[in-house]
């Protein structure tokens, strides 16, 4: 199994065949206008290099390509949903086949913001404008100050097999109850042929961060099974009140156990360097390569 894995990547993290012909009719295509575009493979190769390496774009070695080539095509597919349209592509086609496991997992985890990261540009910095408040700017790069300095916390949804359904960035310093709703609306795979797109899972595994009132009546709503263990402080008042505490919410101790694959997710993503540490100034493109990190599970795992 090991050896499959490997096999899809040559030369240390590049595309293999196989994969290449997954997501190259996918890619954006030359219409003839202005200049021939470089080879969309060798670009692509060198966004995996970097990400996998997490070093500056200026660093990118010379076999693929001007820096810059590379850095604005990245840019680009990121500003048009390209990055996006491909993770979808491997769901979709997966789905179809019946392989998505609809028990989803839901965590987040925290990495921390080189120093590279802040001074993104600031909204109103034209003459006679009034600067945009820094930490307003901070947030909404998904940038938070903690005790070890900035840091953006990467919420994931992720199927029984651990690849991941839906990213959302926040803040590091941010709650993750607060975007569960957010990674919940994330989760849309559309289908191969007629119908909407599913969004709703069988059943959601989270922790004890996800144990309130508001997410378990979202998931009732929308007719969504929870696995979710209460709080210390939950049980002690629900106790408290007696009778008028209600009954506990149903938990199953074995199905919860499969909560992990969120974990190993996390583990798997952060084999790249440009995730497990953020060098990105802005948002979309620090998200931007978590999808892209993201495809490469998902076609890993079609090789299997």
């Amino acid at each position: 199994m090991a050896g499959l894995i490997i096999d899809l990547v040559a030369g240390r993290g590049e595309l293999t065949d196989a994969a290449w012909e997954r997501i190259e009719p996918l890619l954006p295509q030359v219409d003839g206008r202005g200049r021939p575009w470089r080879d969309h493979r060798q670009v692509v190769n060198g966004v995996l290099w970097r990400l996998r390496a997490g070093a500056p774009w200026r660093d990118l070695p010379e076999r693929y390509g001007p820096w810059q080539t590379v850095y604005e095509r990245f840019a680009r597919w990121e500003a048009d949903g390209t990055w996006a349209k491909l993770l979808e592509h491997v769901q979709v086609r997966d789905d179809a086949v019946g392989r998505v496991e609809w028990t989803v997992a839901v965590d987040s985890t925290v990495n921390r913001a080189h120093q590279h990261a802040a001074g993104a540009r600031k909204r109103g910095n034209a003459a006679g404008d009034e600067l945009e408040d820094p930490g307003h700017s901070q947030a909404r790069q998904a940038l938070g100050r903690s005790r070890g300095g900035l840091t953006t916390k990467i919420h994931l949804a992720v199927d029984g097999r651990g690849l991941p359904l839906s990213i959302v960035l926040t803040p590091g310093n941010a709650y993750d109850a607060t975007a569960f709703a957010d990674v919940l609306d994330g989760i849309r795979t559309p289908r191969v042929s007629t119908g909407r797109p599913r969004t709703t899972p069988d059943r959601v595994l989270g922790d004890k961060a996800y144990s309130s009132r508001a997410i378990r009546h979202l998931l009732r709503r929308r007719g969504i099974a929870a696995t979710i263990p209460e709080r210390r402080d939950q049980v002690a008042s629900r106790r408290r009140r007696g009778r008028r505490g209600g009954r506990p919410p149903a938990f199953d101790t074995e199905i919860y156990r499969d909560r992990n694959v969120v974990e190993r997710c996390f583990a798997r993503l952060k084999q790249f360097r440009a995730i497990a540490t953020r060098f990105d100034k802005l948002a979309d493109r620090y998200r931007a390569g978590a999808i892209l990190a993201s495809l490469i599970l998902w076609l890993r795992e079609a090789a299997r």
